[in-house]
């Protein structure tokens, strides 16, 4: 049930565009037990003043060819398992050849099932 909103620069070709959703969905699959068919995504492309990334942080350096993903999720998940998801998004979207694996920017943010509705108004995983 994870919701993924992806921030692109604005000249990233389609092509390129799917090759990270895939690689982001493939991930979470392969290291957060997400069913195959649990995929909501939304995915933004913009303009080089509305997607700022500096250009060293914490010892890693940053082009402006950068990609933030941002994960909702339910809380639950080990920090071992957040570090194999960080690790391998990154690995999977620079194998695509489209962003270096320095220019993967993640945020996690987990919020409590009662939070969720999957439409019709109705919070399914509320207690």
């Amino acid at each position: 049930m994870p919701l993924v909103r992806i921030s692109l620069p604005q000249d990233t070709s389609l092509a390129d565009v799917q090759a990270v959703s895939n690689a982001i969905h493939t991930a979470l699959v392969a290291t957060f037990n997400v069913p195959e068919l649990d995929r909501f995504q939304a995915i933004d492309r913009h303009s080089p003043p509305e997607l700022v990334c500096t250009p060293e942080f914490l010892g890693i350096q940053h082009s402006q060819h950068v990609v933030f993903v941002q994960i909702s999720c339910s809380p639950g998940r080990s920090l071992d398992m957040k570090k194999a998801l960080y690790a391998k998004i990154s690995a999977e979207i620079a194998a695509s050849g489209s962003f270096k694996a320095e220019d993967v920017i993640i945020n996690l943010l987990e919020t409590s099932r009662e939070n969720w509705s999957f439409g019709l108004g109705i919070a399914q995983y509320a207690l």
